[in-house]
């Protein structure tokens, strides 16, 4: 699947989808309940399943979260592939000078 960056910039600007990725970054293999709990828990995120569901829709949409389907629930983890795509367009310097 080919994503736009513009779709990883819109779904990174949300600071409750930042939330979601810090979560999954901390802890991976989520599922939408446990995220709603974390989200209320840690960043007092009071945001009902739905909205949840909606911000990981835009997550998965942008290729920042893959998930998997274990019999009744669903899983969602935390892809860097976007993320790295971003950093090889624009590199990060170092003040180094190259080898």
């Amino acid at each position: 699947m080919v994503v736009a960056m513009g779709d990883v910039f819109k779904a990174l600007a949300d600071p409750t989808r930042r939330a979601v990725l810090d979560e999954l970054q901390e802890r991976d293999d989520q599922t939408l309940f446990e995220l709603c709990g974390r989200l209320a828990m840690k960043h007092q995120l009071s945001l009902s399943r739905q909205a949840v569901s909606q911000h990981l829709a835009v997550l998965e949409d942008a290729g920042l979260i893959a998930t998997r389907r274990d019999g009744r629930y669903k899983y969602h983890s935390l892809d860097t592939t976007p993320l790295r795509a971003i950093a090889e367009r624009w590199p990060i310097d170092t003040g180094e000078e190259p080898s």
